[in-house]
């Protein structure tokens, strides 16, 4: 997935890095994307571990496979710059790196100096890998656009509710009211600096499926274009609420199909007979909505790997 590839996660499948026989297992589980996680999911004890046994977990998996993200170390726990290091052998199979509590955007120039290196030493172009930096904390939510623009290798902004939740005292629920502001700063963040919707954190509850749906759907109206996921089965669930439903999908057709008459008769406003109003802004969510529907119907999705020609 180079620079120039549009990013389209809706599920972002994360997997321990210490448990290496689970990687191709995430990768075949039908996410957009899987998140080898070097961070939270693995023991400080078994850092190294981790990283030894995450480059020929990395290559071995098929090039045509899900989008590829590495969760790295925070920057300030020292740890960042030896888990690069771990991924210069396999930068070439690695889309994105996953920057945790990312509370300003130095972190994420930290990294992105370190991937400037990694990517030089490795002969590989620059700027190739992508950054996904992980907003968790009240001073990243306030520093949020200034993370999206940070560095141009950002693709878009992650959301972590687990240890926000945790600092402000609040209990995260399917349904978000605790953290609605926080979420809606993210995504404005995002797009004030050019950057495609974020992803959404993960709903922890794998055996509440109906919290898993709601909190996907509420996810998806607040603007966020995806969401993280911790195990195969709620693939499925997150994303069927990231899909557009049939009956959005014949709104959306009316709309282009009302709107291409009137364009063509020199009209750019219009009333449906339903009473809804049309403009160039509601016509292009129809037809983005109508591209979305097409890709999908054809099983295909830019933001997966192809082979290398």
């Amino acid at each position: 997935m180079g620079a120039s590839m549009p990013l389209r996660l809706r599920t972002l499948l994360f997997v321990p890095a210490d448990r290496p026989d689970r990687i191709p297992k995430a990768a075949a589980a039908g996410a957009d994307g899987i998140a080898v996680d070097l961070e939270d999911a693995v023991a400080l004890s078994r850092k190294d571990e981790a990283r030894a046994g995450l480059a020929p977990a990395l290559a071995a998996l098929p090039p045509d496979g899900p989008v590829v993200a590495v969760r790295i170390n925070a920057v300030a726990s020292g740890l960042a710059e030896a888990d690069v290091a771990a991924l210069e052998p396999v930068l070439a199979r690695v889309d994105l790196v996953v920057v945790p509590m990312c509370s300003d955007a130095a972190a994420v120039r930290a990294v992105a100096t370190l991937l400037d290196r990694a990517e030089a030493r490795a002969g590989l172009e620059p700027g190739r890998t992508g950054l996904l930096p992980l907003v968790e904390t009240a001073a990243g939510v306030a520093e949020a656009r200034a993370i999206a623009a940070a560095d141009p290798r950002v693709r878009t902004l992650t959301f972590g509710p687990a240890d926000l939740s945790n600092e402000l005292g609040v209990t995260p629920t399917a349904d978000g009211e605790e953290l609605f502001v926080a979420r809606s700063t993210v995504v404005l963040a995002a797009a004030a600096a050019g950057r495609p919707g974020p992803i959404d954190g993960p709903h922890l509850d794998l055996d509440d499926a109906d919290g898993l749906a709601r909190s996907a759907a509420r996810a998806r109206r607040l603007g966020f274009a995806g969401k993280q996921v911790i195990h195969p089965r709620q693939v499925p669930v997150v994303m069927a609420a990231f899909a557009p439903t049939e009956a959005q999908l014949s709104w959306a057709r009316r709309v282009d199909e009302a709107f291409r008459e009137a364009e063509a008769a020199g009209v750019s406003s219009l009333r449906l007979d339903d009473g809804t109003f049309i403009d160039y802004p509601i016509a292009h969510r129809a037809r983005a909505l109508l591209a979305q529907g097409s890709l999908l119907a054809e099983g295909t999705d830019p933001t997966r790997r192809t082979p290398p020609a």
